[in-house]
């Protein structure tokens, strides 16, 4: 039988804000950031949300959180994120994409969230949804702590070029497969798979699945996960949580290769 997965965007696609911008005041609580950093983010995160990031917007976040980690502890903010699931991504995961994952899980297919926030971030936010594997921006860490030089940056190209370098590992058929991201600036992720969806599309993205015919989903207002789906989910989420780890290691094993 054919192995597929279904690739998943985070950031406006299953949850409806920038995880990364959405826990600024979790840490500026924890003395990670500071007042103007916060306010700072608040902005980013209106504009996110008004007009979606484009490249230069993309390329902007990405030196500017390379040069805020820097020095940051891994474990302090690996803690920061598992005890702000509740509060920070509980209230802004859509519900449609909960669905899709049990959808995708029931036809045997793998669910992989790929994105541009940091591992940290997005590894206890994939264990908590079920999915199976996640790639985020890896930052390089010296006695524990950030850098803030940035090995990979998960955006663009590097999605689809991340996706292809998995597929091979695990023997993924792309022509199977399934993607799902709300921006323009994911369209070789989405053109790298058979079955490209644009979700929650901004306008640029909306325009190109109508010229190439491309499903488009809009999802609703998100709601806090009810607690009969998340005790539906704990079983998956903890058989997955090793699954997810794996995520972790894929950019290691494939620069070792290299």
């Amino acid at each position: 039988m054919t192995k597929a997965a279904a690739f998943f965007d985070l950031d406006k696609t299953i949850l409806a804000k920038s995880s990364t911008l959405a826990y600024a005041k979790p840490l500026y609580d924890g003395g990670l950031l500071g007042r103007r950093d916060v306010l700072k983010s608040a902005y980013g995160q209106f504009v996110y949300l008004v007009s979606g990031a484009d490249e230069q917007q993309m390329d902007a976040m990405r030196a500017y959180m390379s040069a805020l980690v820097k020095g940051w502890p891994v474990d302090q903010v690996k803690a920061i994120v598992r005890e702000g699931l509740s509060a920070v991504i509980d209230p802004i995961i859509y519900d449609e994409a909960l669905v899709l994952f049990d959808e995708h899980h029931a036809a045997g297919r793998d669910v992989i969230v790929i994105s541009s926030s940091g591992t940290e971030v997005i590894e206890p936010i994939c264990e908590d949804l079920g999915a199976d594997r996640a790639i985020g921006t890896q930052v390089e860490v010296v006695d524990g702590k950030y850098t803030g030089e940035i090995l990979f940056y998960a955006y663009g190209q590097g999605k689809a070029d991340a996706m292809q370098q998995l597929s091979e590992d695990e023997g993924y058929d792309l022509a199977a497969s399934y993607a799902y991201t709300d921006s323009i600036t994911d369209l070789p992720m989405l053109e790298i798979v058979g079955h490209p969806i644009a979700t929650n599309p901004d306008k640029e993205l909306r325009a190109v699945a109508k010229e190439r015919v491309w499903p488009v989903l809009d999802f609703e207002k998100p709601v806090a996960m009810k607690e009969r789906s998340r005790d539906q989910r704990r079983a998956a989420a903890g058989a997955a949580a090793g699954a997810v780890a794996l995520g972790a290691a894929w950019y290691a094993r494939s620069r070792t290769r290299k």
